[in-house]
């Protein structure tokens, strides 16, 4: 089964969006990974944005592995990852890491779709 990683600025979009990203990536046939420095910045912004409150919700009800990036940042650490990981699909909205990796990407295409580019 291949994976896909998820970044924040992704996860925020799908659900600003009322994309389920959950379905359509098990749909894929793909496993999600979730870093925890992730879940921590969506925590950080759960206070001034009802999108990352929803997302903790989503996260809560929903099973995906769990990982820990290295690198000083989450950006850093999720290039360092997907670098390691060649065969990982990497989940961002981040054009500074999107072209920092030679890793298929999962993107949003139109308002209500998802697909590997």
């Amino acid at each position: 089964m291949k994976h896909v990683l998820l970044d924040t600025n992704f996860i925020l979009s799908c659900i600003r969006k009322k994309i389920d990203f959950f379905t359509e990536v098990q749909m894929m046939g793909l496993s999600i990974i979730i870093p925890k420095q992730v879940i921590e910045e969506i925590k950080d912004l759960a206070f001034s944005k009802t999108e990352s409150e929803v997302a903790l919700k989503l996260l809560e009800k929903n099973e995906f592995r769990k990982i820990t990036l290295h690198g000083r940042n989450v950006d850093n650490g999720i290039v360092e990852m997907a670098n390691e990981n060649k065969e990982w699909i990497i989940a961002t909205l981040d054009r500074e890491i999107q072209n920092k990796i030679k890793n298929q990407k999962l993107i949003i295409r139109g308002e209500k779709k998802i697909e590997i580019a």
